[in-house]
């Protein structure tokens, strides 16, 4: 449960700036013993695995994987037959929100109001999960984790064969993303059953409606890092009309290029400098605002020009590390998504009522897209939001102004494109989905904008609105089109 820090101290190694913590009771036998023999009030707990490898679950393994970083190890005699991390949720407005589905909420099915029976879902890459279908029940996996490293992909075949063996379940159609280079999509098309492959953000967008039954077209808001496009680049800042079977591309962020790929999620520094070069150009790039060597910088800027190793993405989690490592925290991030973590946690009381930064109007020509690649897709600019933090930022405005301004520029934009949309097709109900918007207090926002302006949103309730959800929505896509 991530819950508001509370008032007695916290070391700041275990909140790292942020300003919730995660809490919860002691749910097992050795918890109490523990307990009767320390004379601490909390204990800071964290999973039994090496980052981004899946938790041990055996003496021996844990002795080997975790004894070179442990004091010591508190055996027991009791196996573990299934790896299930804890699960973890947030509350938002009153509403729980899934963040991690695990221990407590897998197995238990979702039920659907149509059959998705002998279909297997493979989800996504990251935050990985998969699902099968009996009858009108989806049965999802608990969270496996980053499919990036041989045991973690080893852990995800084990889970599906235990979940197929204990549901006596055998896949006739398999769901998977569009990501050629997936290990999700190439485990998919190991199975040799017929294939039906689904674009990232429909998937996020197919959870929700069939877990809500929702009837008709939704508007669509789905915001997140990464997520493979149908023109070839990388999606996460878009605004799509769908229902389970299609959708059309409304609107999305403009694309950003990304200089060293997979490189400036871990070193923001490069996206703010994408963002600096292409606002400002040469002549005006405001090098001394990265606090990075000129060298490097130059190289980076050199990528973008000539386009190698410089991938395009609208993601809106990217436009976050940007704008995060302007401001000086997280140029290079320690672990997944600091800058916006601290971006939310630098947000000052009554935030919601700053103004935000400017608001230009879209780019290309309205009208809406396609679920095919199309020129003339609307396009949401960024640079005048970039000219103006930078400008806030010489003047030394405060980061909690700075981090408000931008939030907010967020919500207006969702909310300016929604009342768009709805104005050309008449739909007034939102699905909002990504992993943006764990961030609770622009959910939070977001939701209480709409409802303002008329509209019913959404979001899914029974997944994760990160990729953990997007097996799911695999899932439904799959048995629509079957139908």
């Amino acid at each position: 449960l991530l819950a508001r820090r509370p008032t007695a101290p916290i070391s700041a190694s275990v909140v790292c700036g942020l300003d919730s913590v995660g809490v919860m009771r002691p749910y097992a036998p050795i918890h109490h013993v523990l307990f009767d023999r320390i004379t601490a009030d909390a204990l800071v707990m964290t999973s039994g695995n090496l980052s981004d490898e899946p938790i041990a679950i055996s003496n021996r393994e844990a002795t080997n994987r975790l004894g070179p970083i442990s004091d010591a190890i508190l055996h027991h005699d009791r196996e573990i037959h299934n790896r299930v991390d804890d699960s973890i949720v947030a509350v938002v407005s009153d509403k729980v929100r899934i963040v991690r589905r695990g221990r407590g909420w897998t197995p238990t099915p979702v039920s659907f109001p149509f059959d998705v029976d002998a279909i297997a879902a493979a989800g996504a890459e990251l935050k990985s999960s998969f699902c099968i279908g009996k009858g009108g029940e989806a049965i999802l996996s608990q969270h496996i984790g980053d499919l990036k490293s041989p045991e973690t992909l080893a852990f995800f075949e084990e889970s599906f064969a235990r979940l197929c063996s204990l549901f006596r379940f055998t896949p006739e159609l398999v769901a998977c993303d569009l990501h050629p280079d997936y290990l999700s999509t190439r485990f998919a098309e190991s199975l040799g059953v017929p294939i039906v492959r689904v674009q990232h953000h429909h998937a996020h967008l197919a959870a929700a409606i069939a877990e809500g039954a929702i009837e008709g077209p939704v508007i669509g808001v789905v915001f997140d890092g990464t997520g493979y496009g149908t023109d070839g680049n990388i999606w996460g800042g878009e605004f799509l009309l769908a229902d389970m079977i299609s959708f059309q591309r409304c609107a999305h962020l403009d694309y950003i290029p990304l200089p060293g790929g997979d490189r400036a999620v871990r070193e923001p520094w490069r996206t703010a400098a994408a963002l600096l070069h292409l606002t400002f150009g040469e002549d005006r790039f405001p090098e001394a605002i990265l606090g990075v060597d000129s060298s490097e910088v130059e190289f980076v800027r050199t990528m973008i020009d000539r386009g190698v190793n410089a991938p395009l993405s609208s993601g809106v989690g990217r436009l976050f590390d940007g704008v995060a490592a302007l401001a000086g925290i997280a140029r290079r991030a320690r672990y997944e998504a600091e800058g916006p973590m601290l971006l939310e946690a630098s947000l000052p009381r009554g935030w919601e009522e700053l103004d935000p930064y400017r608001l230009d109007g879209l780019v290309a020509p309205a009208g809406g897209g396609s679920d095919e690649p199309s020129d003339s897709t609307p396009i949401i600019p960024w640079r005048g939001l970039v000219s103006d933090v930078v400008d806030d930022l010489r003047g030394g405005v405060a980061l909690d102004v700075v981090a408000a301004r931008f939030h907010r520029w967020v919500a207006e934009t969702i909310l300016r494109q929604c009342d768009r949309i709805r104005g050309e097709t008449g739909v007034r109900t939102v699905v909002l989905s990504g992993g943006v918007f764990q961030n609770r207090k622009l959910l939070a926002h977001v939701e209480a904008l709409l409802s303002e302006a008329g509209f019913v949103s959404t979001t899914p309730t029974r997944v994760p609105l990160n990729d953990g959800g997007v097996c799911l929505g695999q899932l439904a896509v799959a048995a629509a089109r079957r139908r």
